[in-house]
């Protein structure tokens, strides 16, 4: 039996996020406790990502923790990772994704296309900006900061017709029936590694990744090196209004990913493959094969 902590946030979800790894440790016999922290993604709220340092914000104090001795391992959700990790530190487990795909979540409207012509949409990611304006460029999209519990209660407050999150975050939560309606992905294409938990590591950290091994998911782990390349292979930061989903198809992995100018409502880039994927660098491949077609179609 191992001891070993766990560095989270303290917003709910990223709770429920640490304490379902925690349990499924302390299943296979390991003692786990958790280091709650606040980072500085939690207390920034008055202005957007891209414009005060990206997703980072949301792992930096967990990675000094790892870094200090004072955690072992840290549990995000995997779209807020940036795609290149500092040095010494390791993606040692990509577990089963939840739902990666994008609700709506209204008080008074069922779906996207029953809102009325100028109405409020309130998100803080500018893929879903991109691709909100091009399913209807007549609404007004404002930010939206905070954690799940502060985005919902400013919808309920009235300062929104409605609000796009992230179904997977719901669902954890137990609040699913918040959703409205599900978009599908040929309607508003997900982010990269939208639903799924990474777990980083110290790199040599060889016990923490052989107990967090049998937590790993193959098929989930391929689709997000593939979706994460894509990422990395236009700048991979989020200020960069990017899409990209895959899913495994058999032994197939087949990605399709969206580039929006957010200076040119309705102006999208696609791009798609399918390919025969048995590994990691299989995956990433592709997804830089994707990349590289989405900027010889005009994504910068």
């Amino acid at each position: 039996m191992s001891q070993f902590t766990i560095a989270t946030r303290e917003s709910r979800l990223a709770l429920w996020q640490a304490e379902h790894v925690q349990s499924l440790l302390q299943q296979r016999g390991h003692a786990v406790t958790l280091l709650g922290m606040t980072t500085k993604g939690d207390q920034i709220l008055d202005r957007s990502l891209s414009k005060v340092g990206g997703k980072g914000l949301f792992v930096k104090e967990l990675e000094v923790a790892l870094e200090e001795g004072r955690a072992d391992l840290a549990v995000h959700s995997l779209k807020d990772v940036p795609m290149d990790l500092p040095e010494g530190f390791d993606l040692a487990c990509v577990m089963e994704r939840e739902d990666p795909r994008d609700a709506f979540v209204s008080t008074r409207y069922e779906r996207l296309a029953d809102l009325p012509q100028g109405a409020v949409v309130g998100t803080s990611s500018l893929r879903r900006v991109v691709l909100l304006r091009a399913l209807r460029p007549d609404l007004k999209i404002e930010p939206l900061r905070g954690n799940l519990d502060t985005r919902l209660r400013k919808l309920d407050d009235g300062q929104y017709d409605g609000i796009v999150l992230a179904a997977a975050g719901l669902k954890r939560l137990g609040l699913a029936a918040r959703i409205r309606h599900v978009f599908e992905p040929t309607e508003m294409l997900p982010a990269a590694g939208q639903g799924a938990l990474g777990i980083e590591i110290r790199s040599g950290r060889a016990d923490v990744a052989a107990a967090l091994a049998p937590l790993a998911h193959q098929g989930t782990w391929l689709c997000v090196a593939a979706e994460r390349a894509v990422s990395r292979g236009l700048g991979g930061s989020c200020s960069m209004p990017l899409a990209a989903h895959a899913r495994m198809e058999g032994e197939y992995l087949q990605i399709e990913a969206a580039w929006g100018d957010p200076d040119q409502a309705g102006v999208l880039v696609r791009a798609r493959s399918a390919e025969i994927v048995a590994d990691l660098a299989q995956a990433t491949a592709v997804g830089e094969h994707v990349a590289a077609r989405l900027r010889a179609g005009g994504a910068r």
